[in-house]
This record gives C-alpha cells, sequence and structure tokens, in this order.
C-alpha cells in the first residue's frame, strides 16, 4: 500500500482522480469503501433513509393519510439513521481498515439506532409521563450521549465531540466553577431528560432544521452532481472566461459560484472544479501555492451562495424569524460582492505576472459584435424568465382548477425539447484538457445543457411564486430532477436512434447512487446538528447565555466594533476544528442575541439577520483556516504543495481592496 494510500490527506505531484475521490469520501461520506452484504447494509440504509426524507418532505402522507409522522417522530428517525450509518461508514481512527466493518461496530451502529429512535419507539409512553424518566429512560438517554458523542468524534473530528462533552461537564460541575460560570447544577436524570428525551436539546431546532430542510437541499445537489449538472456548469463557465487574462483562475471563481447554488460541500467543490483549474492555473503561471489557494478561497464561499449556504439558510429560518426568500435576498448580494472581490483579485494578479490568455478567443469579433452579443444574452434570458413567469401566472388566472395539469404537461413538452436539441449536438466533454485546452464555444456549450436548468426552475418558481415552504419547494425540485434522471439518456438515445434499453438502465443507476450518496453526505451534517442541540441545551439548562452577554460587555467595554472584533475571533477559534453548520449554530446561539443587544444599549440597532451573516461568514472559515483547513488539503493533493502554505495564501485572498486581511496594507498586495 502507497503512502497516499495510506493517507489521503498526503501530497502528490499529479494525483489520480480515484485518490481525490477518496478524499472527499473520506470527508463527505465516511472513509469506507466495503462491497458484499456489509457495503449492501450501508447502501440500502442510506436508500431507505432518503427515500424516508422523500416521504417525509412531501404532500402525499396528507393526501393519503398514512404514515404520518410529528416533528418529535421525524427527528428521532432522522438521528437514529445518521448514527447507524456513522459508525458504518466512519471507521473509529485513521488506522482502521476501510475494507471491512468489525464486529464492535456493528453492535455500536444497532445500539446508536434504537437509542436515536428511541423518542420515536416510545413516543407514546414518553407523553404520558413528561419530567418523570424510568430507569430505562435514563440508561438509554445516558447511552444515546456517549454514542452520540463518539459518533461525533469519527464523523466530525475530536473538537465537536470534546466541546460537546465540555458542555456536559459544565451542566454537572456548576456548583465548583468560579461565581462567573457557577450555577445550581442538574442530577443525571434532569440533565438526559433535558436533553434526549425532550425536543430542548439534541431533538431540538437544529436537528428539526435538517429533517425538514437540509436533507432534502443536500439530496437535490447530490442529483445535480450525479447527473452532470456540475459538469456543464464548469463548461459553461471555461467558455465565458476561458480565453481572458488569467482565465483559469476565473472559470475557477466563476465555476465555483454556481457550483455552490447545487452544492453545499466546499471540499467537493475544491476536487469537482480544482482537478482542472488548478493544474490549468499552473500552467497559466499563478504557481501552485496561489493556485490552490484561489480555489480554496472560490470554493469556501460556495457555502455564502443560496439557495443552500452550507444548510444555514434553513437554521437561519427558525433562528432569525424572518421567510426563505428572504434569507435568500439578503444573501445573495454578500455573496456576489465576495466573488466579484476574487475576480478582481484574481485579474490584478493575472496583470502583476503578466500573465497571457491561455485559450484562443474563438472566431475573431469586433468590439461592436462582442458588446452586441453580451446585450443580446442578457436581453435574451431576461425576456425567457419574463415570458415563463407570465405564461405561469396566465395559465392560473384562466384555468385555476386545471393549472397545475396544464403547467406540468408545458414543462414536459419544454423538456422534450430542450433534450431533442442537446441530442442533436455531440455531449460535453467530461474533462477539461490541460496539455491543450481549448476554449468552448459558448452558445453551443449552453444549449447542450439548458435543460440541467429545469429542476433550478422549479425551486425558484415553488419559493418566490407559490410561495411554497422550502421543503416542499426542494421536494418538487427532486422529484423534478428524478424524472429527469430516469428519462435524460433514454430520451437522447430515442433522438440519436440507439438503443434505449441500456441507457435506462444508466438512468436508474445514477438516480438510486445519487439517492444515498445524498444520504450519506447528510451524515456529517445530521451528527452536527445533534451535538449542537446538545450544546444549546446545556446552555439553556444552566442559563449561560446570560453569563455570556455580562461577559462579552465587560471584555468589549460597550464598544460595538471591539464586541464585533471578538465575535470573530471567536469564529475562527471554533473554526479549528468545527464544521461551518455547527459552528454557526453555536455562534447564533451564544453570540447574535448578545451583539444585537449590546447594540441596542449602545444606540444602535443591529438587525438580526445582519448578526447572524455575520457569524455565518467567519463561521465558514473553518474551512481555510490553519490548521484544519480540509478544503486546503483537497487542493493540496491537486496541485502537490503544502496544504499549510495554502492556507495562509487561501486567507489572503480574503483581501478586497483597499485593506488586506493577510497585512492590513492599503493596497492589494494578495500576495
Amino acid at each position: 500500500m502507497t503512502k497516499a494510500q495510506e493517507n489521503p490527506m498526503s501530497v502528490s505531484a499529479e494525483p489520480p482522480v480515484e485518490q481525490l475521490e477518496q478524499l472527499v469520501a473520506e470527508i463527505d461520506r465516511g472513509g469506507r469503501n466495503v462491497g458484499g452484504l456489509f457495503g449492501a447494509v450501508i447502501f440500502v440504509g442510506a436508500l431507505m433513509w432518503a427515500i424516508f426524507q422523500l416521504w417525509y418532505a412531501s404532500p402525499l402522507p396528507f393526501t393519503w393519510n398514512i404514515a404520518i409522522f410529528n416533528d418529535t417522530e421525524a427527528r428521532a428517525l432522522h438521528l437514529g439513521a445518521a448514527m447507524f450509518l456513522a459508525y458504518l461508514a466512519y471507521p473509529a481512527t485513521k488506522r482502521s481498515r476501510r475494507d471491512t466493518i468489525p464486529i464492535q461496530d456493528w453492535i455500536l451502529a444497532v445500539i446508536a439506532a434504537f437509542c436515536g429512535a428511541y423518542l420515536f419507539l416510545f413516543y407514546k409512553e414518553l407523553a404520558i409521563r413528561p419530567g418523570s424518566p424510568t430507569t430505562q429512560d435514563v440508561v438509554v438517554a445516558s447511552v444515546g450521549l456517549l454514542l452520540l458523542l463518539e459518533a461525533t468524534r469519527r464523523a466530525l473530528g475530536a473538537p465537536m465531540a470534546v466541546l460537546g462533552a465540555i458542555f456536559i461537564g459544565y451542566v454537572f460541575l456548576g456548583p465548583m466553577l468560579p461565581d462567573a460560570l457557577a450555577h445550581r447544577g442538574a442530577s443525571l436524570e434532569r440533565m438526559v431528560s433535558h436533553m434526549w428525551l425532550t425536543t430542548e436539546g439534541v431533538f431540538g431546532v437544529a436537528l428539526g432544521v435538517s429533517v425538514s430542510y437540509i436533507f432534502i437541499f443536500v439530496m437535490l445537489g447530490s442529483l445535480l452532481d450525479r447527473c452532470g449538472a456540475g459538469n456543464y456548469m464548469m463548461q459553461v463557465s471555461f467558455a465565458l472566461l476561458g480565453h481572458l487574462r488569467g482565465g483559469p483562475a476565473k472559470v475557477a471563481v466563476m465555476s465555483s459560484a454556481v457550483n455552490g447554488i447545487v452544492s453545499a460541500s466546499s471540499v467537493a467543490n475544491v476536487v469537482t472544479t480544482g482537478i482542472f483549474t488548478i493544474p490549468l492555473m499552473k500552467r497559466a503561471g499563478y504557481g501552485g501555492i496561489k493556485a490552490g489557494a484561489i480555489e480554496t478561497s472560490a470554493s469556501a464561499d460556495s457555502q455564502i451562495m443560496p439557495p443552500v449556504m452550507g444548510a444555514a439558510a434553513f437554521l437561519m429560518i427558525e433562528y432569525v424569524g424572518i421567510p426563505y426568500t428572504d434569507i435568500i435576498r439578503h444573501a445573495f448580494l454578500p455573496a456576489l460582492l465576495s466573488y466579484v472581490s476574487l475576480f478582481y483579485i484574481v485579474h490584478l494578479e493575472a496583470l502583476k505576472i503578466g500573465i497571457q490568455p491561455m485559450m484562443g478567443a474563438g472566431r475573431s469579433r469586433t468590439l461592436f459584435q462582442r458588446v452586441t452579443g453580451i446585450a443580446m444574452g442578457f436581453s435574451g434570458t431576461i425576456a425567457v424568465v419574463g415570458a415563463v413567469y407570465w405564461v405561469g401566472v396566465g395559465v392560473q388566472r384562466i384555468f385555476p382548477g386545471h393549472a397545475f395539469g396544464i403547467l406540468v404537461s408545458i414543462l414536459a413538452v419544454l423538456y422534450v425539447y430542450l433534450m431533442w436539441v442537446a441530442a442533436r449536438h455531440p455531449d460535453l466533454p467530461k474533462t477539461v484538457s490541460v496539455t491543450d485546452a481549448k476554449r468552448p464555444e459558448v452558445w453551443p456549450t449552453v444549449r447542450t445543457g439548458l435543460f440541467y436548468l429545469l429542476p433550478i426552475g422549479v425551486l425558484v418558481w415553488s419559493l418566490t411564486v407559490e410561495r411554497l415552504s422550502p421543503g416542499l419547494s426542494a421536494f418538487w425540485a427532486v422529484t423534478t430532477m428524478v424524472v429527469l434522471m430516469l428519462t435524460q439518456r433514454p430520451i437522447i438515445a430515442f433522438f440519436r436512434k440507439l438503443p434505449m434499453g441500456g441507457a435506462a438502465k444508466e438512468g436508474v443507476v445514477d438516480t438510486v447512487a445519487g439517492l444515498q450518496a445524498g444520504a450519506r453526505n447528510m451524515i456529517g451534517i445530521g451528527l452536527a446538528c445533534g451535538t449542537a442541540g446538545l450544546i444549546v441545551g446545556a446552555i439553556t439548562l444552566t442559563g449561560l447565555g446570560l453569563r455570556m452577554t455580562a461577559f462579552v460587555e465587560l471584555v468589549s467595554m460597550g464598544n460595538v466594533l471591539i464586541m464585533l472584533g471578538f465575535t470573530a475571533v471567536v469564529c475562527l477559534i471554533l473554526g479549528l476544528g468545527m464544521p461551518t453548520t455547527a459552528n454557526y449554530i453555536l455562534m447564533a446561539t451564544l453570540m447574535a442575541p448578545v451583539v444585537v443587544e449590546l447594540g441596542a444599549q449602545s444606540g444602535l440597532i443591529i438587525p438580526l439577520i445582519a448578526v447572524h451573516m455575520f457569524v455565518f461568514y467567519f463561521g465558514l472559515m473553518a474551512d481555510v483556516t490553519p490548521p484544519v483547513g480540509l478544503a486546503t488539503f483537497a487542493a493540496a493533493a491537486i496541485s502537490g504543495e503544502d496544504p499549510l502554505k495554502r492556507v495562509l495564501k487561501g486567507l489572503s485572498t480574503r483581501c478586497v481592496p483597499p485593506f488586506c486581511l493577510s497585512c492590513l496594507s492599503l493596497t492589494p498586495c494578495c500576495y
């Protein structure tokens, strides 16, 4: 076994695609890759979890009046599935074998599933004796807490599990602590009842958001990536920007932005786009460290790109109490400014180094022709969007009783037409040549994959026009995506007069694989929400939130800027070992109310959504904060450079002129 195989984080000069895929699997889906019966159990378990979440998000339970789960039951099943799959998919240590599952992990998985689903299995019994747990309740809850911390350690790393253990210890040690942190303490019975047998702790708001919103959106992103939408967006980026000065770096910024629309993982974003853009940036003259830093920064910012936003958007719905469409509206401008700044920085770097365009600009056109083409592209896009809106609204007003069927029929006709257009042209290449990079033609590239935009269009229509809930909107988008994946290959084969049997089989395989991959991507997020709920439960049980207000006021001396700086530093420190979602939950619980309250005391009205966006942005820096910086390790595996140097360069690309976060100069030095 080679060193690269022993350690997926290791750096190699030219890493194979298999190594990069293993890196993503190690971070996002667990490192185990087992076959046979054991692999089938993991596959089927993840698939059943995905089907359950689809059922829960759909209107079918209430339409047919069967298998209706309330919030508590759904959260229990959600956590039970996440803990069960965590012990099967994530090995105990980095040295554990990846090709088998030891017997102790099977035992732990079954016990963890039982403890996680305990509120579902004994819901009626617990409902008739609230606040009076039996011995069985206390034992199950205690074991469940321990197994949750161990599963969190495996999936998310030791810092998150240690932090959860510290807060549990804080509940018990209250009377022994200094006056600033002291509280009355709690018995084991009261603690486990609060944490595990109610919705105040582990099964609180964060896990509820994971059940209702996050899972279905992660599934949508997984299906879009599986069907080729990510490759399509990257090819469009190359077609639009590949011929510019420093084109590969600008492609990295743009492709990461559009991939952020469907992907909530910065690590997967680095691998998906970086495997092509980083080698091209090196050839263009950026160098390995700068190339990796640019890709890392662009991919980390993908978590603030609506609509998924690394799961934070859906948590903000509950914490801030505003509609999802308002969350998107508030998030879009910061995301746009972030990517515009990155785009500007890489352009300045290209000018400083003297980088010339790598790809030909295609057929020569005059300035008037180029301006006219851009204007026609924008005006055509606006016209199409306007036509779709007015057709949809018109059908609803003219045929209110049959609008749904008519709109679905129009969508089906449009889909078949776009597939006919795609079938008339060659498929998009799966890769971009590093040694002989050529810029694709813009319109032929765009029209080949326009059908990928249909599920996103359904999502946007459901959210903005129909005003459906985020979960139900995502359900209809996923349903559209499943239909697309099942029929995409057979329809293209039909138009190209090719055999349809094999194409239909591939569609089924891709759909099933996409569903189970989405479920495996959710293991870590579900555990993070559960453990963050444990921390939140400890805060509410002990009254720590009030003490935090007094502490921050003392440290900042009532100065809002100092208080914001302190909050940012705390976010970065937590980012040393916590994933973005857990970091945001903790900071939103501890610091966001404090910032708003102290701002009010200083005479400033600070909108709550602004504070939440602030702590979320500094929380997502976890992916580029040393010494962890998981996204940087992915970039290091591609470029063959030292990941720590890439982390420092990645932080320097946070430079937004005229200020630079790396050197505090008044010029955009960046490098």
